[in-house]
């Protein structure tokens, strides 16, 4: 490697690290927001040292980056571009694309241009909470020149693009003492000759404007003082759960949507205030927000003092609706191009008493909203602190909510999976089967809520696919599936992580063998408790949450074969599987009305990963076979008309055909995955 390859990969490690560094405090980064760069060199596909700009791609978080985050352009190529009068948008995109040093790179980040104009190696924007509340206040620029002096540079509001970036950089040529540059409504940009350098002015100048800030605190008096007293955890917990799947409901009718809850103290100071109905009205605190919160949140007009639950629920109806209303309007007023509408329901909703809701595709995307509305809270203290709040005006914001450039970092997201946007309970979710449907079915987008007796098998089953499929892709919880008080808790948790459900698996399961006579009354009680019981109290209460959604929703019985067949030597569990497929039949009926679909997969012989097989069932099958237990699973295949065994991953699938779109129209049916045994055809 010459020297001029090693430089580039030092420059292009020392980027990464800074970005991950800056990107970590989401006081001075938001997420996917802000970009970085380094100038540096490296040898061409003719040998020629040419000098290029390392700047992040778009749509990328600066916390996560990667080396494969990071785009290479050709410096000589870029800077002509500062003689020129205008350049759009289209004009811009195209010509970056001409100066990639390599094609695979991601498209640059939409400010490229600001950080190849300013004369200097190292770059950072950011968008810290202590500059946007001074670059959002009325008397930013004068506080500005207070804080700063001659060092810092301010402009005025711009979308990014061409005239912005030719903007800064004469700014920045013009006033070689500054250090820093001030964007208003908007954010930060400094620099360095090295990173580490880069790193510390950044945080310095964060520092400075924050320091500033502190001294002229409103304290008791922050967003004009407390309107209500708060609401204690029990009663905010009790008020969530009864809310959330009304909300998700409402908010899921053009698209599915996933709920985040937060009573952090800053949000319960913020939505208990004075001035938030008014203040939160005024727009986003900065542009990086609109995609992810809308220009304003829903700010919910309820008096958690003397108001009661079915009185904020009312008002959480009238708002939605008003709201979506207004966002149609919103749009119709300023659209001027082809381009559809988006979901028009809030990202964020204020309800005081209670706290913050995010709404989002995804249980991550729900957290990035609330995520972003804190940063939001932050900046409108500080900003009071300071003057008055000021932000984008209702113009200014659609330009950036519809901007094609900020569309095209939406449209590198991967298609969404079939079950995306949808919440999976399933009971038994650490067991064989449980397992492996939880698994298929984060496969496919779905978010899962693994319930099971063993608390910590669930915990780590959930760790797994958290790992696998992304944060926030499930939970583990403990239930006991025959106590109604565990139950309920148990719902109460997934309702509280996710705002509802949408599919539930009854898989919680148990096995016993013994002739009729010497069945025990111990046995058949256990039998009933967990296959009968176990099956109504947990299906009662996915039945109440789909129904409060009001979106349908899908219900799959995991029983067996032994449901329609007579199993020798197994009369409580036949029994009591029978029970669980005619309670299914019983609730399909019942649901129709609700477009909730129930649903059986009847599996046979499971014998592999099965924590049922693994137990004394194994040894008392054989018996009544009258064979060793090694030879049970060929003994199961032999007896399949298909001569197969079935694994868990089949019954999952199984599973996955009733809680997708593919069996929308099918309810009260039964799905055999046994092999083929004759003895057990559905009649």
């Amino acid at each position: 490697m010459n020297m001029s390859m090693m430089v580039e990969t030092s420059a292009l490690q020392e980027l990464v690290a800074r970005s991950n560094r800056i990107g970590a405090d989401r006081s001075v980064c938001n997420w996917g927001g802000g970009n970085t760069s380094v100038k540096s060199t490296t040898v061409d596909h003719l040998g020629r040292e040419v000098d290029i700009l390392w700047v992040k791609g778009s749509g990328s978080d600066l916390a996560e980056a990667t080396d494969k985050s990071f785009t290479a352009l050709r410096l000589e190529e870029i800077l002509p571009l500062m003689d020129r009068e205008s350049l759009s948008d289209e004009e811009m995109v195209e010509y970056l694309s001409h100066c990639m040093v390599q094609s695979k790179h991601p498209r640059s980040s939409i400010e490229t241009l600001l950080h190849a104009f300013i004369p200097h190696r190292h770059i950072d924007h950011t968008h810290p909470d202590s500059i946007i509340s001074l670059c959002c206040t009325d008397r930013g620029r004068s506080i500005a020149k207070e804080i700063f002096g001659d060092r810092a540079v301010w402009v005025p509001y711009i979308r990014p693009g061409f005239a912005l970036s030719k903007l800064i950089g004469e700014a920045v040529r013009d006033n070689p003492q500054c250090e820093l540059v001030l964007m208003e409504k908007h954010g930060l940009i400094t620099w360095g000759d090295t990173s580490d350098e880069c790193y510390a002015n950044t945080l310095r100048i964060v520092q400075e404007a924050a320091a500033f800030i502190q001294k002229h605190e409103r304290g008791e008096h922050v967003f004009g003082g407390s309107r209500y007293a708060p609401l204690s955890q029990p009663t905010r917990d009790a008020l969530v759960v009864d809310v959330l799947p009304m909300i998700r409901g409402v908010v899921s009718e053009y698209h599915g949507a996933i709920l985040t809850y937060d009573a952090g103290e800053d949000f319960l100071q913020f939505v208990n205030s004075r001035d938030c109905a008014t203040l939160s009205q005024v727009g986003a605190a900065c542009p990086d927000h609109l995609v992810h919160t809308k220009r304003t949140p829903l700010y919910i007009n309820w008096n958690p003092e003397h108001q009661d639950a079915a009185q904020l629920k009312e008002a959480l109806q009238a708002g939605l609706q008003q709201y979506r209303e207004d966002y149609a309007a919103y749009y119709e007023r300023h659209v001027d191009f082809d381009v559809p509408m988006h979901d028009p329901f809030p990202r964020v909703i204020l309800i005081p008493g209670l706290g913050v809701i995010g709404t989002g595709k995804s249980k991550k995307m729900a957290n990035v909203a609330v995520g972003l509305y804190r940063r939001a809270v932050a900046v409108m203290k500080g900003a009071t602190a300071l003057g008055q709040f000021v932000s984008l005006d209702e113009k200014e914001s659609f330009d950036v909510e519809y901007w094609p450039l900020e569309l095209y970092k939406l449209s590198l997201a991967p298609a969404e999976k079939e079950l995306a946007r949808k919440v999976a309970y399933i009971t038994g979710g650490a067991g064989g089967i449980g397992s492996a449907t939880a698994r298929r079915m984060a496969m496919e987008g779905a978010h899962i809520v693994v319930a099971d007796l063993a608390e910590d098998a669930a915990k780590s089953l959930a760790d797994d696919l958290n790992a696998k499929f992304g944060e926030g892709t499930a939970v583990g919880v403990a239930v006991d599936v025959t106590d109604e008080a565990k139950v309920v808790a148990s719902f109460q948790q997934a309702v509280r992580d996710y705002g509802g459900i949408d599919l539930f698996v009854s898989n919680a399961g148990l096995a016993s063998s013994a002739p009729f006579v010497e069945t025990t009354l111990r046995d058949w009680n256990r039998n009933v408790s967990v296959l009968g019981t176990g099956y109504f109290l947990t299906t009662r209460e996915a039945f109440r949450i789909l129904v409060a959604q009001g979106r349908g929703g899908s219900i799959v019985f995991v029983t067996s074969k032994n449901a329609i067949y007579a199993g020798k030597d197994a009369a409580a569990y036949s029994a009591t599987k029978a029970m669980e497929e005619h309670l299914a039949r019983c609730l399909a009926v019942e649901g129709g009305p609700f477009g909730i679909r129930v649903n059986s997969v009847l599996p046979d012989a499971v014998l592999q990963g099965s924590n049922i097989w693994n137990s004394a069932w194994r040894e008392e099958r054989a018996r009544a076979y009258g064979i060793h237990p090694d030879e049970l699973e060929e003994h199961y295949r032999k007896r399949t008309l298909l001569h197969v065994n079935i694994s868990t991953e089949d019954i999952a699938e199984g599973i996955l055909f009733f809680a997708s779109k593919r069996s929308d129209k099918t309810t009260g049916c039964m799905l055999t995955v046994d092999g083929g045994v004759s003895a057990a055809f559905p009649r």
